[in-house]
């Protein structure tokens, strides 16, 4: 059974009051008594402080933003926005800066650029992991420009190259339909790698544009892992050992992933539990399961969302009804896109999810080198291994 709509605008309030309290915060000063809890979970048991090594940690939440997700129109940055993205802790994030094709993604980008060059000290723009631990050491946000499609190259796969040096560093071949590079995971046909895929995955390779297979159909999946000389990523997906939905994966595909040394990420969004709000106990699962099958070298976050928690508004709420009635009109909805759930894990609604993972996760037994893995370690290493500067 979900909350109903008080109880969760209810908790988004208190999530976003944490949020506002300071870097340390914690789940210590979040009660979650008398909120409803998921039929087969419980409360955990509550960290004494936020896990330590926290803020010396490179950590890399590989899909978010600073401005809200999942809304209409992505607003302009506010000062709120900035202090949440600053106060984080998150080293750096890719940010989604795709258009429709490749004029409108020229100006995305354009846009971007902009905010990174208006902001210096809250912004850094990541091109190479030298500039990842700049990020680091100046307490700044990175921003790694990213694609969620591969329709912005059109049929032109040149194009790799045109973006490349406007600093897209990594690319997802194919949204949730097809396109010319292969099928998307809603795809009924669930067809494979077209010839102009291979070339762009060719192309990728040879200049050092990581390939992100997250919202690809299985057989795109399979067929992008197989065709790429360089280790791929799935940014932001999740296990369907643990919850079988459209955008996770099978761990046939984590294997492959993981054997040809990528990397998963694993979102904060509600296909980890189709059917109710999910909760921070569904990530660390699976995150465990990744793990499980992957390696601990092989798991990260890429949690889908803002840094900037969401306030749980009236406002808000309009604004993600017409967000999410928009995709279904579109037919890019994917299943369990609902209007009245949240894109966000209810306990995790915090610009510090990150440590409230890591806590997680350390109360959970796991050890400190894993943790620095799973929250930013095993990105980075990503990173040296395929950007060439």
């Amino acid at each position: 059974m979900q909350p109903d709509s008080l109880s969760r605008r209810s908790f988004l309030g208190a999530a976003a009051a944490l949020s506002m309290a300071g870097p340390r915060g914690s789940l210590e000063a979040l009660s979650l008594d008398g909120l409803p809890h998921p039929r087969g979970t419980a409360p955990m048991k509550e960290a004494v402080a936020p896990w330590p090594p926290y803020d010396s940690a490179i950590v890399v939440d590989f899909l978010a933003s600073p401005g809200y997700f999942n809304y209409p129109l992505n607003p302009p940055l506010d000062a709120e926005m900035i202090r949440f993205a600053v106060e984080s802790g998150i080293t750096a994030v890719n940010l989604t800066c795709s258009g429709s094709d490749f004029t409108s993604s020229v100006q995305r980008i354009a846009g971007w650029l902009d905010r990174i060059e208006q902001y210096p000290d809250a912004f850094r723009q990541i091109r190479t992991v030298a500039d990842l631990h700049d990020a680091k050491s100046t307490g700044r946000l990175g921003i790694v420009l990213g694609f969620q499609d591969t329709t912005p190259f059109e049929r032109d796969v040149t194009n790799v190259d045109t973006f490349l040096q406007l600093g897209v560093k990594v690319a997802q071949l194919t949204y949730n339909v097809r396109n010319l590079v292969g099928d998307g995971c809603l795809e009924p046909a669930n067809g494979g790698l077209t010839r102009f895929g291979h070339q762009v995955v060719e192309r990728m390779n040879e200049v050092g544009m990581m390939v992100d297979l997250s919202h690809c159909g299985q057989r795109t999946t399979a067929d992008g892992i197989a065709a790429s000389s360089r280790p791929v990523a799935i940014t932001h997906s999740g296990c369907n050992a643990v919850a079988r939905h459209p955008r996770s994966k099978d761990d046939t595909e984590l294997r492959a992933m993981a054997d040809g040394g990528g990397v998963i990420g694993i979102y904060l969004m509600p296909f980890l539990t189709p059917g109710r709000v999910s909760m921070r106990s569904d990530v660390l699962d699976h995150i465990e399961h990744a793990v499980q099958v992957c390696g601990e070298d092989h798991v990260g976050i890429g949690s889908d969302l803002s840094t900037t928690p969401i306030d749980g508004s009236d406002e808000y709420w309009s604004r993600h009804r017409e967000f999410v009635a928009g995709r279904i009109e579109r037919g890019v909805a994917a299943p369990n896109e609902d209007p009245e759930i949240l894109f966000t894990v209810e306990d995790l609604n915090s610009h510090r999810r990150m440590e409230l993972i890591a806590d997680g996760l350390s109360m959970r037994g796991h050890p400190d080198t894993r943790i620095e893995k799973i929250i930013g370690g095993n990105w980075a290493r990503l990173f040296g291994e395929l950007w060439r500067t």
